[in-house]
């Protein structure tokens, strides 16, 4: 089979020159030029996080205070990479809680295995776990990047429940043993 060799179309005097190509190199350069800096001084200033943005994972309480997490494990079950880690306890008799099963002795999530997926967040019944706003996470070593259950508590803080769940139970209850 004989190889049929293609001829070259010849090129102009401009296309030679590349007089084309460096204008149109130049064109882009002085247009950015002419707009105002697009960079920003961070941490100082930091860009807008658009809604239903997805960030660190963290734990929250009600608005009394009380840890919402039941640990019944749905978000370490759910978790594709396996960050997530529960060691359920029981909870002291006496406690304003004792309506409640258990709760975690242990939480800890690897935000080095996150994947920022939110199904966590999805599954939780209690709603006790929320991704916030927080982008920026950092350490020098693994163990840093492993947040435990006060770590998750310090960076969820209280979010207002407007179904509070406990207050209503325990209300029924003290209302069933009344009559």
């Amino acid at each position: 089979m004989a190889v049929i060799p293609l001829e070259r179309k010849t090129l102009s005097l401009a296309e030679r020159t590349y007089v084309p190509q460096i204008l149109s190199g130049l064109k882009t350069t002085f247009k950015r030029l002419l707009k105002p800096a697009e960079t920003l001084e961070y941490p100082e200033q930091r860009p807008a996080i658009p809604p239903g943005y997805r960030g660190v994972p963290t734990l929250v309480r009600d608005p009394n205070g009380r840890e919402k997490c039941v640990s019944c494990q749905l978000c370490e079950f759910v978790c594709p990479p396996k960050a997530i880690r529960i060691t359920p306890g029981e909870l002291p008799s006496g406690s304003d809680r004792e309506h409640v099963e258990k709760g975690p002795q242990a939480f800890d999530i690897d935000m080095l295995r996150c994947i920022y997926c939110g199904l966590c967040q999805e599954v939780c019944p209690e709603e006790a776990i929320f991704l916030q706003n927080q982008y920026s996470m950092s350490g020098y070593t693994r163990a840093e990047m492993v947040n435990h259950k006060d770590r998750l508590y310090e960076l969820g803080g209280t979010l207002p429940d407007s179904h509070f769940k406990w207050d209503k139970k325990k209300a029924a209850a003290e209302h069933g043993n009344a009559h």
